[in-house]
């Protein structure tokens, strides 16, 4: 009987470390996302500079991020191709493309009430898989780029568009 009382208060003990095994994620910070994302991003061969204030991002309780922030194109060979640049560390499926940790870009042209979204290789611009962002229902902010943590919303938010994703297993 001791020792039953002993090996459940032994797995009393473990049963916080079972719940934070899960990972919770959050919006990154500003100071963050600034560490994170490139001024200028290796996009093929070229060096394109990012607008920071576009920059978001979420981060979970490993350190891990999700973030992206939008580039400017004006003048690059990329100029229409992409819009966007993505750092990923975590395994992620956004919209059903699945995209291992690594640097990505992506782009999107209007399709009547959807976006039609591409997401490349950064360094290679070989394209990984396309997606349709949807309009978002009822009146929403307008936001350049938003990743919202998977407990608000699980969106990455173009516009008035939205892109579900899953964070996988690390």
């Amino acid at each position: 009987m001791k020792h039953a009382i002993l090996s459940a208060l032994f797995l009393l003990q473990l049963c916080p470390l079972a719940g934070a095994e899960k990972m919770s994620w959050r919006q990154a910070s500003d100071s963050e996302l600034a560490s994170l994302l490139p001024a200028r991003a290796p996009v093929e061969k070229e060096h394109i500079e990012t607008e920071m204030r576009t920059a978001s991002g979420i981060v979970n309780s490993r350190g891990r991020f999700i973030a992206g922030v939008v580039l400017i194109t004006a003048g690059y060979s990329a100029d229409g191709k992409y819009s966007h640049y993505l750092v990923v560390q975590t395994p992620v499926r956004i919209g059903g493309i699945a995209l291992k940790p690594g640097d990505y870009v992506f782009g999107w042209v209007r399709d009547g009430d959807a976006l039609k979204v591409h997401f490349n290789v950064a360094t290679t611009g070989a394209l990984v898989g396309n997606t349709d962002a949807h309009r978002i229902a009822g009146h929403t902010r307008v936001e350049i780029l938003r990743i919202w943590p998977p407990n608000d919303k699980s969106l990455i938010q173009i516009g008035r568009f939205a892109i579900p994703y899953e964070v996988g297993e690390e």
